[in-house]
This record gives C-alpha cells, structure tokens and sequence, in this order.
C-alpha cells in the first residue's frame, strides 16, 4: 500500500512541478519580453483535450457496463 501510494505522491509531485515551471516559463512577470521565446515541456491544450476523451469514454462504458 506505500509502495502504491508513494507512487501516486510522485506522480502528482511530478505534475505540479511541470505545471509550476511551465507556468513560470511563460510568465510575462518572470521573464519579461522575452516570455514568447520560451518553450514549455508540456502542451497543455493538447493535454487537457486527450484528459476530457479519457474521461467521456470512460464515462460512456461505465454507463453501458452498468445498465446491463
């Protein structure tokens, strides 16, 4: 269970830390003119359009394996 746990923890750690980084990466304060010439490690749209397919599917066969 601590092993499983653990990584759960890291996964999320790892996350927020690529989010935290991207987010200083394109940050108009952090980097002033510069902000558009750096590239962020993640496409977050991108990423964020692949999380919703997820979740409509697994959506549609939860309701399809429940209503037999």
């Amino acid at each position: 269970m601590k092993t499983f746990f653990g990584m759960i923890l890291g996964a999320l750690l790892l996350v927020c830390g690529v989010y935290v980084y991207d987010s200083m990466q394109t940050s108009s304060v952090g980097n002033g003119e510069v902000a558009t010439t750096n590239r962020t490690i993640v496409n977050w749209d991108v990423a964020k359009a692949d999380w919703d397919a997820l979740r409509d599917r697994a959506h549609k066969d939860w309701v399809r394996i429940s209503s037999k």
